[in-house]
């Protein structure tokens, strides 16, 4: 059996470089375009000079996390996400103090164009499900 390495995530979307953009701000990602291209435009424009494909990533300065890979679509979502990111900030926080938390993170990412569903909270544990700018579920943990 082979040994997995790496795990890249990958979003259907129709704005790449966007959708890109505002999942480094959340993540304190940075957008790396293709080795040997100092842009994902370019990379695009090369690829594509029709203009009908467009790609854009987001890796994790650090290494440790893995890679976002964002590609356009010709359709737009439909139906609630099968598969989401937990973006976890409450980790070793109970109860009001992992209240605040999730509320601050959830304060600081509404201004980037998260949208905040509902609070999942029970007196102890928390969650604050969101979506990002084109509508993918994501939870603050």
């Amino acid at each position: 059996m082979a040994e997995i390495r790496q795990v890249q995530i990958t979003f259907d979307c129709a704005e790449p470089e966007r959708l890109a953009r505002f999942w480094c701000e959340v993540l304190g990602y940075t957008v790396v375009p293709p080795e040997g291209y100092g842009s994902w435009d370019d990379f695009n424009r090369e690829r594509f000079p029709d203009g009908d494909g467009a790609w854009c990533s987001a890796s994790d300065p650090t290494g440790a996390g893995p890679r976002l890979f964002f590609q356009r679509v010709p359709e737009s979502k439909a139906v609630k996400n099968r598969v989401h990111l937990d973006v976890r900030v409450g980790t070793g926080l109970t109860g009001e103090e992992r209240l605040a938390a999730l509320e601050a993170e959830c304060a600081r990412l509404i201004p980037l164009g998260a949208t905040r569903q509902r609070l999942l909270y029970d007196g102890t544990d928390s969650c604050v499900v969101m979506q990002d700018i084109e509508g993918n579920e994501f939870c603050l943990d």
